[in-house]
């Protein structure tokens, strides 16, 4: 039997090894060769969770010492790493495998610095044909040190002969912010591939471009940060139609995608989402990837109105990460959806109450949730609050442009001088008493003077820019404000004080003009003077600079105008608009149309002829009409007339003006 076990081991078939063992087994049954034999063929079968039972019944027999490295490896590909850990740092003796092992246990435990300490020591101490794997998992720790910690990776002299290297120290780059350079290496490392591929058989082209994917799924984020969205998008969707095994890799495109699309395109959103709650997802990504996915489902749980769903899950978010900014801030937007504006000021301020360190940010949430209200008075109150941020030129800005538009200048003076102040004593604090100031300083300075000036304060920007021209006496530009605001104060002060102005020889500058004229692109060519005659001469003299006056054209009156006529003061008005407008006699018409059997004649048929009032005067007015006169009065003009109803001619006129005729009444 024990021939039998030897032989399928070596052959690899640890199926027909295991039914070996179990019949040693039934004859010494406490055999700790045999124990030992069958818990590596169930660990090689894939069948952790037995091999970790087999382990735990027979603890008398197999004690740490014998299976320490067998029960640690169980351990871990149940995902039970706190227990692995344990079990290795029980261990009598460390050997190497055992080191292996407890560095891949303290990478899924993101304990990088222990884990980077790990491995070095054991490529230092070992050589074996597992150097080369060995090497990349250390580039992995100095790429996820990159990534998440934010940790200036160290130059560990790799030699990048292989894809896995190349895509970890893109990784690095990436973390590092440069993008171009992480591009190159992952065309890099896509070269490498086919490369590691030629001992392999039957290899399809599918597998390869499974195994590809997860090389441009970084190119696709690479190109997802460069703001190249459609180009990632597109490689994204490619990825996810071939269907990679791996599960980690599909969450993280899915959730990329569903950045890209933010609160468009909901419904892929939601179907992309599903590929985020698959099994084994929370095993193959790091807590921060795990975290900003969840945040994102949070935030697709707003953009679809699923509001129950978006507190749930950010609850649950706060409640694991009490002191993240995200979860209390998707809250406040929930309730700023709902129009419950008050009560997320009122959750962002305990917020910021509980936790001082994050206060800065949620209060300037707080602010801008104030100005869209319409408070401005309590955001900058809320403003000015920021103890860390009240002297940087940003918020120095922003809140003398709001009590500006509030009209109140007081206290828009009153944030310049603060932050003023607290340049001074910081540069007192950093000199040691001397007085030198800096740029952010000065420029400070300025603004307040020039702001002053511009809301009539002289008095008070003169002190702001006598300060300046103090540190600089040769800045023209300071003395000419300076100057203007003495002025109008002291006027001898500014007599004084134009003597230190440059003369206009020193200010003048040396360009000839008529070379400047003449180059190429000038916009303006001075005209050549023509001689004058006696007479020209005589006018330009007499006149000097006088302008010519444009003579006004007379505006064209009406042909039938008649001056003893007044002219309708309502002329100038729509019909409609006239106060002696009565509004159209609608119906009478139609009174008189359509009434009987078909093809019978009413009796008003004869007014209806046309030809019948062909010869009637077009000004004619109506019989009954308010406007008729006698026939040996002058005719008074339509234009002048003030109609009792609709006027008869208005479809006329309305001809005359398509025609661009033009009244002057």
């Amino acid at each position: 039997l024990w021939s039998e076990v030897n032989r399928c081991g070596q052959n690899g078939d640890f199926a027909r090894a295991l039914k070996s063992v179990n019949k040693i087994l039934q004859i010494s049954k406490d055999d700790v060769t045999a124990l030992q034999c069958k818990v590596v063929c169930l660990i090689q079968n894939g069948n952790f969770k037995e091999a970790l039972g087999v382990i735990n019944t027979h603890t008398k027999v197999l004690t740490s010492d014998v299976i320490a490295f067998e029960k640690a490896y169980c351990e871990y590909r149940l995902n039970r790493i706190e227990n692995a850990l344990k079990t290795i740092q029980s261990a009598s003796q460390q050997t190497d495998k055992l080191k292996e092992l407890y560095g891949q246990v303290l990478y899924r435990l993101e304990r990088y610095d222990d884990c980077l300490a790990a491995y070095r020591d054991l490529i230092r101490n070992s050589q074996d044909e597992y150097e080369e794997e060995r090497k990349t998992n250390l580039s992995a720790v100095v790429a996820a040190q990159s990534t998440w910690e934010k940790v200036m990776p160290e130059d560990l002299g790799l030699r990048e002969a292989t894809y896995e290297l190349c895509y970890n120290s893109a990784c690095a780059l990436i973390g590092q912010g440069k993008l171009n350079e992480a591009m190159k290496k992952l065309q890099k490392a896509e070269a490498f591939f086919p490369f590691s591929l030629i001992f392999l058989q039957d290899v399809t082209e599918e597998d390869i471009e499974a195994e590809l994917a997860i090389i441009h799924g970084q190119m696709a984020y690479i190109m997802q940060l460069q703001g190249r969205t459609e180009d990632a998008l597109q490689l994204y969707n490619q990825i996810i139609k071939l269907k990679p095994t791996d599960v980690g890799l599909l969450a993280v495109i899915a959730n990329n995608i569903i950045t890209i699309n933010k609160d468009q395109n909901v419904f892929d959103s939601k179907k992309k989402v599903k590929l985020t709650n698959a099994e084994g997802v929370e095993h193959k990504l790091s807590k921060k990837q795990l975290q900003a996915i969840e945040f994102n489902k949070a935030l697709l749980a707003m953009y679809t109105n699923q509001a129950d769903q978006c507190r749930k899950l950010s609850a649950s978010l706060q409640s694991q990460s009490p002191e993240h900014l995200l979860p209390v801030l998707i809250q406040a937007a929930q309730l700023c959806r709902e129009k419950q504006h008050a009560k997320a000021v009122g959750l962002l301020q305990d917020f910021a109450d509980q936790h001082p360190a994050n206060a800065a940010e949620i209060k300037l949430t707080m602010a801008q949730l104030k100005i869209a209200q319409g408070s401005v008075t309590k955001a900058c109150m809320i403003l000015r609050s920021i103890e860390e941020l009240q002297h940087k030129p940003g918020m120095v800005s922003a809140l003398v442009t709001m009590y500006s538009h509030e009209e109140d200048i007081d206290s828009a003076i009153e944030v310049f001088t603060q932050a003023i102040q607290w340049y001074q004593q910081f540069q007192a604090s950093q000199t040691r008493g001397a007085n030198p100031k800096s740029p952010v300083h000065l420029s400070l300075i300025r603004e307040a003077a020039n702001f002053k000036l511009k809301h009539g304060r002289k008095k008070e920007a003169i002190s702001d820019l006598e300060e300046l021209w103090k540190q600089n006496p040769k800045d023209v530009h300071t003395l000419a404000q300076l100057i203007s605001a003495y002025s109008l104060v002291d006027p001898e002060k500014a007599k004084v004080l134009s003597k230190h102005l440059p003369s206009s020889d020193t200010m003048s500058l040396k360009v000839d003009v008529d070379a400047l004229e003449n180059s190429h692109g000038a916009t303006y060519v001075r005209k050549k003077a023509g001689k004058l005659t006696g007479d020209n001469q005589q006018k330009e003299q007499g006149q000097g600079d006088v302008k010519k006056k444009k003579k006004k054209k007379k505006g064209k009156l009406p042909k039938n105008y008649d001056p003893k006529v007044t002219p309708d003061p309502e002329r100038w008005l729509p019909m409609r608009e006239r106060s002696y407008y009565r509004g159209r006699k609608k119906g009478k018409k139609k009174d008189q149309v359509g009434k009987g059997t078909q093809g019978s004649t009413t009796a008003g048929s004869s007014e209806l002829d046309a030809s019948r009032t062909a010869s009637s005067p077009p000004t004619s007015p109506r019989p009954g009409s308010a406007a008729a006169v006698s026939a040996t009065s002058n005719v008074i003009p339509p234009r002048h007339q003030k109609p009792a109803g609709a006027p008869a001619t208005k479809k006329k006129q309305q001809q005359k003006k398509k025609k661009g005729a033009k009244g002057g009444w």
